[in-house]
């Protein structure tokens, strides 16, 4: 265990997990195992503020104890050598040499991320003289699940070729370079929800990022009563449900859709406004305004604004729920986020629904929803600390009865996980 915030939180990664990784870089760079410096960047779940974050509006986030492990050592000619405990094959290239964004979607793969990191930092003016040796490795089961192993990848790159470098970047900067990773390189429209929470997450906080300002809170859970945090324990955990359905992001293009809608709503809206010279953004329409005007949308483009003014409101009443450790509140919000995505951002597909639906019924669950876009990967949800382990079993049962062929291809202990809150991505040194 160790201690964050004064708070006692699970300890991750595990000595077991930092010996392997620096042995297995150690062999690769033929290094001591004792200069290998890992970088450690957790998962991230995102219980309220659904698909809002590239419409500029206010997100949750925070992490899980679990997440992606890079080792490294720097390399003096600018060389980058890289492999995967996941992935086979061997990745080469320079730092020195310029990066163009991929223009196939298709071409993407586990190399496109290291690719793209030097992209970011070369497009933001940084000089890369050194390169990394390592080894990267996620969770073998959890990569395109739903819980952004796409950007804890993305970050750890930027974090170990800065590292490599000499180059200090504050983590919000580090935020909007992980974002031209993910726009200008791999061509995703998302917004910044995944690299904030990755990068500015504590423990015993639920992160508030305000997308149109670029500026982040955060509140502690039952901040009005401390009698619910025992021995820097809370009265919950957070549950993760695999559906089994997996895919790459960039290369689905439905989410680029529905963000195209959202700034078509935006753009309808402002201009029965008069403000046809703001940038369309649902976040620069006034409530008001879509009240006024909302009747006056194409279907799909109202389901879209409704989803997006809905969740909003929901953010903001989350935050009281979550300061005072009103779980059953807070849990019926999720849920209802839960709804939205599936009604009004038309995201989900049958068998994720009804994972969504399982989850709802499990013993002590307070509340629960897609985790990630939706479109695949996982459920999320908050369940009290002494059901977790019931609930688990009960999703795991129903799912398998559900979905069996889905099931059969998750690996057992993967099916269903319980978790509990993480830290913030950073990077772990050896002892001297």
């Amino acid at each position: 265990m160790v201690v964050s915030d004064g708070k006692t939180t699970p300890s991750w990664p595990s000595d077991e997990e930092l010996d392997f990784m620096r042995k297995k870089v150690a062999h690769l760079s033929q290094k001591n195992a004792r200069e290998v410096n890992v970088v450690a960047c957790p998962y991230r779940i995102c219980p309220l503020g659904a698909h809002i974050d590239h419409q500029g509006g206010v997100v949750t986030a925070m992490t899980i104890n679990c997440g992606v492990l890079l080792g490294f050592v720097p390399s003096e000619n600018g060389e980058i050598l890289l492999q995967s405990g996941q992935f086979e094959g061997e990745l080469k290239f320079n730092s020195k040499d310029p990066q163009k964004p991929i223009e196939n979607p298709e071409d993407i793969n586990w190399k496109s991320y290291a690719h793209g990191a030097v992209y970011a930092l070369q497009t933001g003016g940084y000089d890369l003289q050194k390169g990394i040796i390592g080894f990267i490795s996620g969770v073998v089961g959890l990569d395109s699940s739903g819980l952004s192993s796409s950007a804890a990848v993305g970050i750890a790159y930027l974090l170990a070729l800065e590292y490599a470098n000499n180059i200090i970047i504050p983590p919000l900067d580090n935020i909007f370079l992980d974002k031209l990773i993910e726009n200008n390189y791999l061509g995703l429209e998302n917004g910044i929800l995944d690299p904030s929470a990755i990068l500015l997450s504590r423990y015993g906080y639920l992160t508030f990022m305000d997308c149109k300002t670029k500026q982040p809170f955060h509140s502690r859970f039952a901040e009005q009563n401390k009698s619910l945090q025992l021995n820097g324990e809370f009265g919950f955990k957070i549950l993760l449900a695999f559906s089994g359905i997996r895919h790459n992001l960039p290369k689905k293009r439905g989410y680029n859709t529905r963000v195209a809608e959202c700034k078509a709503a935006a753009h309808a809206l402002l201009l029965a406004e008069g403000y046809e010279n703001s940038e369309a953004l649902l976040c620069n329409v006034d409530p008001s305004t879509y009240e006024a005007h909302k009747g006056k949308l194409e279907e799909n483009l109202a389901k879209r604004a409704e989803h997006y003014f809905s969740e909003t409101k929901r953010v903001a009443k989350g935050r009281d729920a979550w300061a005072c450790g009103n779980l059953e509140d807070f849990g019926q919000l999720i849920s209802e986020s839960g709804r939205s995505s599936i009604d009004k951002y038309e995201c989900g597909s049958k068998e994720m629904i009804q994972l969504y639906e399982i989850l709802l019924k499990a013993p002590g669950v307070y509340g629960g929803r897609f985790s990630g876009a939706g479109f695949r990967g996982c459920c999320l949800a908050i369940v009290a600390v002494n059901c977790a382990d019931k609930a688990a079993e009960f999703v795991r049962t129903e799912y398998e009865k559900a979905q069996p062929e889905l099931v059969s291809h998750i690996p057992h202990d993967k099916r269903v996980l319980v978790c509990e809150p993480g830290g913030s991505a950073r990077i772990i040194f050896p002892e001297t």
